[in-house]
């Protein structure tokens, strides 16, 4: 994976889970995920990011019987002068012993149903409460 800027983070679990950060619970494996580093709130956009990508292989994953051993997910992106971002970009791996075309497969369906991706591609209309 790649080398993260100020505002990217890793989360991983299972196998690929190593290295410092914070436990969070996780339906999927008891230890947790180890989510790294969520200090500001740019991290914690990307950690959105990143988290679905995790939970949803996992959920796609037993859907689709592909079997795994862990999962390691970065997510990370910049902004302009006016705090806007200029986009998100999110890289995983999987440890699984499953063959590359499911393993492909598994990925493919994931970046199309990964929620919190969705909703970020299709634009949210973000206001404070009582406007």
């Amino acid at each position: 994976m790649a080398e993260l800027s100020p505002f990217g983070v890793s989360v991983a679990s299972g196998s690929l889970r190593e290295g410092d950060g914070v436990v969070l619970p996780h339906a999927w494996t008891e230890a947790g995920v180890l989510a790294a580093p969520v200090t500001n709130g740019a991290q914690a956009l990307h950690l959105a990011v990143a988290l679905c990508v995790l939970n949803d292989t996992y959920r796609e994953a037993e859907r689709l019987v592909v079997p795994i051993e862990g999962v390691a997910v970065t997510a990370d992106g910049a902004f302009d002068d006016v705090w806007t971002s200029t986009g998100i970009t999110y890289d995983i791996t999987v440890d699984t012993p499953a063959q590359p075309d499911a393993l492909a497969l598994l990925l493919e369906v994931v970046d199309e149903v990964a929620e919190i991706p969705r909703v970020l591609r299709a634009g949210a209309d973000v206001r404070r409460a009582g406007q």
